[in-house]
């Protein structure tokens, strides 16, 4: 059985129900199977915006070509996902504020809109924070090394100055 057809049993259809009637997210949510590449068709990748999907598929294309692969912790989320996300930073941190520096609410998330992805391994945000500016793609946060957006401007003119954190980020204040 292929993983298509997999997916779309009716066992794994009713697992994933019982699963989200007792609050886990699914892959439907944005969750990322284990090894998802920026080509996977994965809602967490395919609801990246257009622009900066194909921005990133161009870099991890090129970025093979130095022996280096892009795997995907976090792309798309739901607003479901993004606070859940948020709910355990707040028990993590102890307090809203300081969860603010790592999770943002899903009213304000780019992971929301498709505007942003956490990559990994070392190795590729290594290679994206050498290269990234000539594909648009730039590092956001000090405290966030895997955390990237498109910003095209950083085509011509570099990538702009980073936050410190999500926190000092105007464009997810109330």
């Amino acid at each position: 059985m292929t993983r298509s057809e997999s997916a779309r049993s009716p066992f794994r259809r009713t697992v994933r129900r019982v699963l989200r009637r007792r609050g886990a997210l699914s892959e439907a949510d944005g969750a990322v199977p284990s090894g998802t590449t920026v080509f996977a068709e994965v809602p967490a990748v395919a609801n990246l915006d257009p622009a900066f999907l194909a921005a990133l598929r161009r870099a991890a294309k090129d970025a093979a070509n130095d022996g280096v692969e892009f795997r995907v912790n976090s792309g798309w989320r739901s607003p479901a996902y993004q606070n859940q996300l948020r709910r355990k930073a707040i028990a993590r941190y102890g307090s809203e504020q300081e969860a603010a520096r790592w999770v943002a609410t899903a009213d304000r998330s780019a992971h929301v809109l498709g505007n942003a992805i956490d990559l990994g391994p070392f190795e590729a945000t290594a290679w994206l924070s050498k290269h990234g500016a000539a594909y648009g793609l730039c590092q956001i946060y000090h405290n966030e090394p895997w955390h990237y957006e498109l910003r095209p401007e950083a085509v011509l003119h570099g990538c702009p100055p980073m936050y410190a954190d999500p926190s000092q980020d105007p464009r997810l204040q109330a």
